[in-house]
């Protein structure tokens, strides 16, 4: 088997990605508001800055003032996609599951778990204490997964 540094295996990962989007037929959001394009935009906004942190952690290339910055950036994007969500939105392109509207409070529950999972890893990266900051980025990530299992195709 082939052995690759880590941001090696992200960046052949990231490559193979775009490769298959390039030959998916893209659906465009006809909405006039187009809520599902402004939400599915928040969401990689917060990727952007929260992936870079996950790559510090695990190439233990750690920085505290990048790092504090990054989350801080990802803690103040963590409230803007919610607010594309509501009743209309469950359309093509939407990527969202139906429990979204049938399950609602489960929904908020887990929305509500990821705000303070963001939070929490704000306060700890400006701590700059490692120790805080990866079990704080963890929870976040879980936050994330748990999410995507229940509520995105």
């Amino acid at each position: 088997m082939l052995r690759m540094k880590p941001t090696a295996r992200i960046a052949l990962t990231a490559l193979f990605a775009l490769s298959l989007t390039a030959c998916s037929q893209k659906v465009e959001d006809t909405h006039p508001d187009q809520p599902v394009t402004k939400r599915q935009e928040a969401f990689k906004a917060m990727l952007r800055a929260f992936e870079p942190m996950g790559v510090m952690l695990r190439d233990e290339v750690y920085q505290a003032e990048p790092f504090a910055a990054m989350a801080e950036r990802f803690d103040d994007l963590r409230d803007t996609p919610w607010a594309h969500f509501g009743p209309g939105t469950d359309y093509r392109p939407s990527k969202s599951k139906p429990a979204v509207w049938s399950r609602e409070d489960d929904c908020a529950r887990e929305r509500e778990r990821f705000i303070a999972a963001s939070a929490a890893l704000r306060e700890a990266a400006l701590s700059h204490d490692e120790g805080r900051i990866r079990p704080a980025y963890q929870a976040v990530y879980d936050s994330c997964r748990d999410c995507h299992r229940g509520f995105r195709k």
